[in-house]
């Protein structure tokens, strides 16, 4: 499967070029206090994104107008005129859309509740369609008028990698032509409460890695990708998704098993299908929460598949983790890493505090010159051992992948 073109909106910036400037500098501007009081009164960080980056509610029909089907909008658009030109080559009903999602419009929700509580009456403007899960799917499918299979996937963390696999099997399928993937959360104080009640927050910017590290940093974003069997007209900057791989470990509903083993076992057949190495990879996007049990374990796993010697970075440090769209997002900083074809990678930013405990890995702290990379891993681990591994490629092997 090819990746052909990206639209992007997160903590980083509102297009592909300002996400990637963005990454490679390490730039931590987009994490700031949230807006969304949490219930013991406390602040948190949290990676936003700006509200004048977003197109204006009123440009979505009522029961759509949702912060999620916003920054959906936002990054719909800059994918518009390609899907456009694939409309008009494979058929509105030859298009599909797989979105990965954990909010959708919950906080919609939220403030029509409490709306509830003081009127005894919900909003006239609220429609319950708002919050389900297929919401930002049906978005995407309504604003691109494509009729092709439409549905969301929500696998907590590892919501909109496995999209990306799911994609990929339609069109090995033949059920399309052409998918519309990726994922978008939203910030919402059910996330916010939730992570905070489970105390896996941190008290000020995560640290991925360090001895310090504390917990996370909750964020929204969206990624979309035009997704095909084969390279659209002279487009130069398609990305192969050359291996996939996917596990259940089952070993607890929130903790990773400690040793790796799901994580092990997606990364492996994701590199086997790949038919690479893990020491020829050029670079992993780590899922890297900067929870401690989440950063164990995974530097354990990429010490055991032998690429502990692979440049690395954990970009939740500068995007917050964007739950369902994290997948998307952390895949579309590999695919710029591939397409601008630099030898820049995303920084890893932390307080520079090793981990004693943690077996050593290559975090990528500064820039410096390098080859262009060939192939990327980015890694996506979810609550209840669903973990998803990806291996993106600069040069295109085949067509029907």
């Amino acid at each position: 499967m090819l990746l052909n073109h990206l639209g992007i909106v997160c903590a980083l910036g509102n297009n592909a070029q300002h996400v990637w400037q963005a990454a490679v500098s390490g730039s931590r501007a987009g994490m700031v206090m949230s807006d969304l009081a949490i219930n013991n009164g406390a602040a948190q960080i949290a990676g936003q994104v700006a509200d004048e980056a977003l197109p204006s509610l009123s440009q979505l029909p009522a029961h759509m107008a949702t912060r999620n089907n916003q920054l959906a909008a936002a990054a719909y658009q800059q994918i518009q005129d390609a899907v456009t030109q694939v409309k008009e080559r494979y058929g509105a009903e030859r298009i599909g859309v797989v979105i990965g999602s954990s909010t959708s419009g919950i906080r919609e929700g939220e403030s029509a509740l409490a709306h509830f509580q003081q009127h005894q009456e919900l909003p006239e403007h609220f429609n319950y369609s708002m919050q389900e899960m297929s919401a930002p799917a049906d978005y995407i499918a309504w604003a691109a008028g494509v009729t092709g299979p439409c549905y969301s996937i929500s696998t907590a963390c590892s919501s909109s990698a496995r999209a990306l696999m799911s994609a990929r099997n339609m069109l090995r399928a033949n059920i399309v032509d052409a998918v519309i993937v990726g994922g978008v959360d939203s910030l919402c104080r059910l996330t916010l409460n939730g992570f905070a009640a489970l105390e896996s927050t941190s008290s000020g910017y995560c640290q991925p890695f360090s001895k310090n590290r504390d917990g996370i940093n909750i964020g929204e974003g969206a990624a979309l990708f035009l997704a095909t069997r084969e390279l659209l007209g002279t487009n130069t900057k398609a990305v192969e998704l050359a291996g996939a791989g996917h596990s259940s470990d089952a070993y607890h509903m929130t903790a990773p098993e400690p040793a790796g083993r799901g994580a092990i076992a997606a990364i492996s057949a994701a590199l086997a299908e790949a038919n690479i190495t893990a020491a020829e990879l050029d670079y992993i996007n780590l899922h890297g929460t900067a929870t401690p049990l989440n950063d164990a374990m995974e530097s354990r796993a990429i010490t055991i598949i032998g690429a502990a010697q692979v440049p690395a970075s954990s970009t939740k440090a500068i995007t917050g983790h964007t739950l369902g769209a994290a997948g998307a997002i952390e895949a579309a900083l590999c695919w710029l890493a591939l397409t601008e074809n630099t030898g820049e990678l995303p920084l890893h930013v932390w307080d520079g505090e090793v981990d004693a405990d943690l077996p050593p890995i290559q975090l990528h702290q500064h820039q410096q010159p390098g080859m262009p990379l060939r192939y990327c891993l980015s890694n996506s681990f979810a609550f209840g051992g669903n973990n998803v591994a990806l291996v993106l490629s600069r040069k295109p092997t085949g067509d029907s992948n």
